[in-house]
């Protein structure tokens, strides 16, 4: 069987537990925004690839936030903010999937908000979105615009910095946003993973609350969790994703 006719007969089968259920949920990682234009951190073109001073890694940890603030945001404003990036097929399937029943929630990685902008309503945001942003003194909300159009490190009006309301490492993810996830994870029927290489814990570990037999990983690589499918589809998550009727 060739590789085009072997896709093609994994997809049929995501397509009958698609079509078979109400209670799916999809969790998933940088992958799913790649095809939106959004680079992700571990590919070969990735952020982890790139030349810096500082590893991406520890510019985007809280130690470096304080210490280093303007370094910080020069790095975070040119890499992490992508205003011109728009929805994909996996963005718009997965809302047109919860407006018809099915999708119960997407529980993501990305801090992009593109889940949101393509229609879908019910989003786990593990790591925060570069779209809101707040005042370590008062408290106060900005827009990313006011981000983007601030000089050096954004002030608040009360004199504070503004942070981005993202979970930077050294940081804990919201315990809120955690328990929601696990409690739709161990609930769902359907369980499809895609774009993530299921490294990064604790929002790897999500993987184990899952208590059904249809878990899908949907990805270009292999990852670690490979032999815990039981649909394993390795291609575009957009191409998979935007072929499934609901």
């Amino acid at each position: 069987m060739s590789e085009i006719e072997a896709l093609k007969k994994e997809i049929e089968k995501l397509q009958e537990w698609i079509s078979g259920s109400d209670n799916i949920v999809f969790f998933g990682g940088a992958g799913v925004s790649t095809e939106s234009g959004i680079p992700d951190f571990r590919s070969v073109d990735g952020l982890y690839n790139q030349k810096y001073d500082y590893p991406p890694e520890t510019i985007l940890s809280h130690g470096f936030y304080v210490r280093q603030t303007e370094e910080f945001y020069r790095f975070y404003k040119d890499k992490l903010i992508c205003t011109e990036a728009k929805p994909n097929k996996a963005h718009l399937k997965l809302a047109e999937l919860e407006k018809a029943g099915k999708l119960k929630a997407v529980i993501t990685q990305n801090i992009d908000g593109l889940h949101q902008a393509a229609g879908s309503k019910e989003v786990m945001e593990l790591h925060g979105s570069t779209l809101r942003n707040y005042c370590t003194r008062c408290g106060k909300f900005y827009d990313i615009n006011y981000i983007i159009e601030s000089d050096g490190v954004p002030k608040c009006e009360c004199g504070g910095e503004i942070k981005p309301d993202v979970v930077l490492y050294e940081e804990g993810l919201d315990g809120t946003v955690m328990s929601k996830s696990i409690r739709y994870i161990s609930e769902a029927d359907v369980l499809i993973i895609g774009g993530t290489s299921l490294n990064v814990y604790p929002a790897a570990g999500l993987i184990d609350y899952y208590r059904g037999n249809k878990l899908v990983l949907i990805n270009k690589s292999s990852t670690p969790m490979d032999r815990r499918a039981n649909l394993l589809i390795q291609g575009s998550i957009g191409e998979v994703l935007g072929s499934i009727q609901c």
